[in-house]
Protein backbone atom coordinates (compact mmCIF):
# COMPACT_ATOMS: atom_id res chain seq x y z
CA UNK A 1 0.00 0.00 0.00
CA UNK A 2 1.34 3.46 -0.92
CA UNK A 3 1.79 5.67 2.15
CA UNK A 4 -0.75 8.48 2.27
CA UNK A 5 -3.25 6.97 -0.14
CA UNK A 6 -6.78 6.79 1.29
CA UNK A 7 -8.43 3.43 1.71
CA UNK A 8 -12.17 2.75 1.38
CA UNK A 9 -12.34 2.00 5.10
CA UNK A 10 -10.51 5.21 5.88
CA UNK A 11 -12.92 7.25 3.77
CA UNK A 12 -15.90 5.67 5.50
CA UNK A 13 -14.37 6.33 8.91
CA UNK A 14 -13.64 9.93 7.98
CA UNK A 15 -17.20 10.35 6.78
CA UNK A 16 -18.54 8.97 10.07
CA UNK A 17 -16.25 11.25 12.04
CA UNK A 18 -17.40 14.27 10.05
CA UNK A 19 -21.05 13.34 10.54
CA UNK A 20 -20.51 12.92 14.28
CA UNK A 21 -18.73 16.26 14.48
CA UNK A 22 -21.61 17.98 12.71
CA UNK A 23 -24.20 16.30 14.92
CA UNK A 24 -22.41 17.34 18.09
CA UNK A 25 -22.00 20.90 16.80
CA UNK A 26 -25.71 20.98 16.01
CA UNK A 27 -26.57 19.75 19.51
CA UNK A 28 -24.38 22.43 21.08
CA UNK A 29 -26.12 25.07 18.97
CA UNK A 30 -29.53 23.65 19.89
CA UNK A 31 -28.92 23.74 23.65
CA UNK A 32 -29.68 27.27 24.96
CA UNK A 33 -27.42 26.64 27.96
CA UNK A 34 -24.32 26.30 25.77
CA UNK A 35 -22.28 29.10 24.20
CA UNK A 36 -21.62 27.14 21.03
CA UNK A 37 -19.94 29.98 19.11
CA UNK A 38 -16.88 29.71 21.37
CA UNK A 39 -16.53 25.93 21.04
CA UNK A 40 -14.54 23.95 18.48
CA UNK A 41 -15.59 20.33 17.89
CA UNK A 42 -13.56 17.45 16.47
CA UNK A 43 -14.37 13.74 16.32
CA UNK A 44 -12.37 10.55 15.81
CA UNK A 45 -13.65 6.99 16.23
CA UNK A 46 -16.48 8.02 18.55
CA UNK A 47 -14.33 10.30 20.71
CA UNK A 48 -15.41 13.94 20.58
CA UNK A 49 -13.01 16.70 21.61
CA UNK A 50 -14.28 20.10 22.69
CA UNK A 51 -11.86 23.02 22.48
CA UNK A 52 -12.05 26.76 22.97
CA UNK A 53 -12.78 29.12 25.84
CA UNK A 54 -15.92 29.59 27.92
CA UNK A 55 -16.79 32.07 30.66
CA UNK A 56 -17.59 29.64 33.49
CA UNK A 57 -17.04 26.11 34.71
CA UNK A 58 -20.79 25.57 34.58
CA UNK A 59 -20.79 26.36 30.84
CA UNK A 60 -17.89 23.97 30.29
CA UNK A 61 -19.75 21.11 31.93
CA UNK A 62 -23.01 21.96 30.18
CA UNK A 63 -21.19 21.63 26.84
CA UNK A 64 -19.75 18.28 27.90
CA UNK A 65 -23.19 16.97 28.85
CA UNK A 66 -24.68 18.13 25.56
CA UNK A 67 -21.95 16.43 23.52
CA UNK A 68 -22.21 13.21 25.54
CA UNK A 69 -25.88 12.70 24.75
CA UNK A 70 -25.38 12.65 20.97
CA UNK A 71 -25.84 9.21 19.45
CA UNK A 72 -22.54 7.67 18.41
CA UNK A 73 -20.42 9.49 21.00
CA UNK A 74 -18.43 7.04 23.12
CA UNK A 75 -16.19 9.51 24.93
CA UNK A 76 -15.99 13.28 25.41
CA UNK A 77 -12.59 14.92 25.84
CA UNK A 78 -13.67 18.22 27.35
CA UNK A 79 -10.65 20.47 26.79
CA UNK A 80 -12.55 23.73 27.09
CA UNK A 81 -10.66 26.41 29.01
CA UNK A 82 -12.48 28.48 31.60
CA UNK A 83 -11.62 32.16 31.46
CA UNK A 84 -13.81 34.20 33.77
CA UNK A 85 -14.34 37.76 32.47
CA UNK A 86 -12.65 40.42 34.55
CA UNK A 87 -15.95 41.95 35.69
CA UNK A 88 -16.98 38.58 37.18
CA UNK A 89 -13.74 37.67 38.92
CA UNK A 90 -14.08 37.62 42.67
CA UNK A 91 -11.75 37.60 45.69
CA UNK A 92 -10.73 34.13 46.85
CA UNK A 93 -12.35 34.60 50.26
CA UNK A 94 -15.69 35.44 48.64
CA UNK A 95 -15.55 32.37 46.40
CA UNK A 96 -14.64 30.16 49.36
CA UNK A 97 -17.46 31.58 51.47
CA UNK A 98 -20.06 31.06 48.75
CA UNK A 99 -18.90 27.48 48.13
CA UNK A 100 -19.13 26.69 51.83
CA UNK A 101 -22.62 28.18 51.96
CA UNK A 102 -23.71 26.18 48.89
CA UNK A 103 -22.44 22.98 50.48
CA UNK A 104 -24.22 23.72 53.77
CA UNK A 105 -27.52 24.21 51.93
CA UNK A 106 -27.29 20.72 50.38
CA UNK A 107 -28.47 18.14 52.90
CA UNK A 108 -26.65 15.38 51.03
CA UNK A 109 -23.26 17.01 51.67
CA UNK A 110 -21.82 16.34 55.16
CA UNK A 111 -20.20 19.02 57.30
CA UNK A 112 -16.83 17.25 57.09
CA UNK A 113 -15.77 19.05 53.89
CA UNK A 114 -13.48 22.07 53.75
CA UNK A 115 -12.77 24.44 50.89
CA UNK A 116 -9.76 26.37 49.65
CA UNK A 117 -9.87 28.87 46.77
CA UNK A 118 -7.07 30.45 44.77
CA UNK A 119 -7.47 32.49 41.60
CA UNK A 120 -10.88 30.92 40.97
CA UNK A 121 -9.69 27.33 41.41
CA UNK A 122 -11.33 25.52 44.30
CA UNK A 123 -9.95 22.54 46.20
CA UNK A 124 -12.39 20.37 48.12
CA UNK A 125 -10.91 18.47 51.05
CA UNK A 126 -12.19 16.43 53.97
CA UNK A 127 -14.07 13.15 54.10
CA UNK A 128 -17.41 11.62 53.16
CA UNK A 129 -18.86 8.19 53.79
CA UNK A 130 -20.40 7.76 50.33
CA UNK A 131 -19.28 8.52 46.79
CA UNK A 132 -22.55 10.30 45.93
CA UNK A 133 -21.77 12.82 48.69
CA UNK A 134 -18.39 13.49 47.12
CA UNK A 135 -20.05 14.02 43.74
CA UNK A 136 -22.75 16.25 45.25
CA UNK A 137 -20.11 18.52 46.77
CA UNK A 138 -18.41 18.91 43.40
CA UNK A 139 -21.71 19.53 41.62
CA UNK A 140 -22.70 22.25 44.08
CA UNK A 141 -19.31 23.90 43.72
CA UNK A 142 -19.68 24.01 39.95
CA UNK A 143 -22.74 26.25 40.30
CA UNK A 144 -20.97 28.93 42.35
CA UNK A 145 -20.12 32.06 40.33
CA UNK A 146 -16.41 32.72 40.00
CA UNK A 147 -15.31 29.07 40.13
CA UNK A 148 -12.98 28.32 37.23
CA UNK A 149 -11.89 24.81 38.21
CA UNK A 150 -12.26 22.16 40.90
CA UNK A 151 -9.82 19.72 42.47
CA UNK A 152 -11.96 17.15 44.29
CA UNK A 153 -9.61 15.80 46.96
CA UNK A 154 -12.38 14.53 49.23
CA UNK A 155 -11.55 11.11 50.67
CA UNK A 156 -14.02 8.34 51.42
CA UNK A 157 -13.80 7.12 54.99
CA UNK A 158 -14.75 3.56 54.11
CA UNK A 159 -13.49 1.38 51.29
CA UNK A 160 -15.77 -1.57 50.48
CA UNK A 161 -14.38 -5.04 50.11
CA UNK A 162 -14.02 -5.38 46.35
CA UNK A 163 -15.80 -8.75 46.09
CA UNK A 164 -18.70 -7.61 48.29
CA UNK A 165 -18.99 -4.41 46.26
CA UNK A 166 -19.14 -6.31 42.96
CA UNK A 167 -21.88 -8.57 44.34
CA UNK A 168 -23.88 -5.58 45.57
CA UNK A 169 -23.57 -3.69 42.27
CA UNK A 170 -24.43 -6.78 40.23
CA UNK A 171 -27.58 -7.20 42.32
CA UNK A 172 -28.53 -3.56 41.76
CA UNK A 173 -28.00 -3.96 38.01
CA UNK A 174 -30.25 -7.04 37.90
CA UNK A 175 -33.00 -5.06 39.67
CA UNK A 176 -32.75 -2.14 37.25
CA UNK A 177 -35.38 -2.21 34.51
CA UNK A 178 -33.02 -0.87 31.83
CA UNK A 179 -29.58 -1.98 32.93
CA UNK A 180 -30.67 -5.56 33.54
CA UNK A 181 -31.08 -6.00 29.79
CA UNK A 182 -27.94 -4.09 28.83
CA UNK A 183 -25.15 -4.85 31.26
CA UNK A 184 -23.07 -7.90 30.44
CA UNK A 185 -20.72 -7.90 33.44
CA UNK A 186 -19.37 -5.92 36.36
CA UNK A 187 -15.75 -6.17 37.35
CA UNK A 188 -13.09 -4.47 39.49
CA UNK A 189 -9.53 -4.98 40.64
CA UNK A 190 -8.56 -6.52 43.96
CA UNK A 191 -5.89 -5.64 46.46
CA UNK A 192 -3.12 -8.10 47.22
CA UNK A 193 -4.55 -11.26 48.76
CA UNK A 194 -8.09 -10.06 48.18
CA UNK A 195 -7.70 -7.15 50.62
CA UNK A 196 -10.06 -4.19 50.33
CA UNK A 197 -9.00 -1.90 47.53
CA UNK A 198 -7.81 1.52 48.66
CA UNK A 199 -8.30 3.20 45.29
CA UNK A 200 -10.01 1.68 42.32
CA UNK A 201 -12.72 1.81 39.75
CA UNK A 202 -15.76 -0.28 39.01
CA UNK A 203 -16.36 -0.98 35.33
CA UNK A 204 -19.46 -2.30 33.66
CA UNK A 205 -19.32 -3.96 30.27
CA UNK A 206 -22.55 -3.04 28.55
CA UNK A 207 -24.14 -2.71 25.14
CA UNK A 208 -24.80 1.03 25.36
CA UNK A 209 -23.04 4.13 26.62
CA UNK A 210 -25.63 4.66 29.35
CA UNK A 211 -25.29 1.13 30.61
CA UNK A 212 -21.52 1.43 30.89
CA UNK A 213 -21.64 4.13 33.51
CA UNK A 214 -22.26 2.24 36.72
CA UNK A 215 -20.02 3.57 39.44
CA UNK A 216 -17.24 6.13 39.67
CA UNK A 217 -14.07 5.91 41.65
CA UNK A 218 -13.55 5.60 45.39
CA UNK A 219 -10.63 6.53 47.56
CA UNK A 220 -9.74 5.33 51.03
CA UNK A 221 -7.30 7.19 53.28
CA UNK A 222 -6.21 3.95 54.95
Amino acid sequence: MVTGMPTPGGNAAAMRDDDLRRHVAAELSWDPQVDSEAIDVSAADGTVTLGGTVASLWLKRAAGRAAARVRGVTWVANELRVQIPGAYRRPDEDVRGDVLEALMLDVSVPMTIDVQARDGFVTLTGTTQWHYQREAAESRTTDVPGVAGIDNAIILTQAPDARDAVDAISGAVRRHAVLAAEVLSVETSFGRGGDPVRHGEFLGRARSRGGRRLVGTWRHSG
